[in-house]
């Protein structure tokens, strides 16, 4: 492989780290728009309170999908991000369309988060013995989004 960018890991932990940080990268823009879809959709008593709560997500899902590309760049890697890239290749459900009473929602995000958790997870325990930078950044990920699957748990009381 040609890499435009040099990266000081040698060539097989490269290897090791951009799939992870791709793999990581289609979760976390899926997330962002499983999120929205939901967002939009969700409907029930505790609408406004779920609709909030999902805005969080996406800017969470947001923000460390540009901390993942970046990574990915600075280490030579060429990020994808296209829309036919994520559909093939995030861990996530697909969303149906339409309402979704607010328990359904919440126990859809439960789900989305709990996917790209397990996801995250696999991929910091590859990254982690040839690249602990990679790894921070998965730490700090999971931490986040755990927070996020804790707080939907927690909503989803009825």
């Amino acid at each position: 492989m040609t890499y435009t960018v040099k990266s000081t890991l040698p060539e097989s932990d490269l290897k090791t780290v951009a799939e992870a940080l791709q793999g990581t990268l289609l979760d976390l823009i899926d997330l962002s728009l499983v999120a929205k879809q939901i967002h939009w959709n969700v409907v029930g008593p505790r609408f406004r309170s779920i609709h909030l709560q999902l805005d969080e997500v996406v800017d969470t899902a947001r923000q460390y999908s540009d901390t993942v590309a970046e990574r990915a760049s600075a280490l030579g890697i060429s990020p994808d991000g296209r829309a036919g890239t994520v559909a093939g290749g995030s861990a996530i459900a697909t969303v149906k369309e339409g309402w979704l009473p607010d328990n359904d929602a919440v126990r859809l995000m439960v789900e989305a988060l709990g996917a790209v958790i397990t996801k995250a997870r696999e991929r910091m325990k590859a990254v982690g013995p040839v690249d602990p930078v990679t790894e921070d950044v998965f730490i700090q990920l999971t931490g986040v989004l755990e927070k996020e699957r804790w707080m939907f748990q927690a909503e989803n009381r009825g």
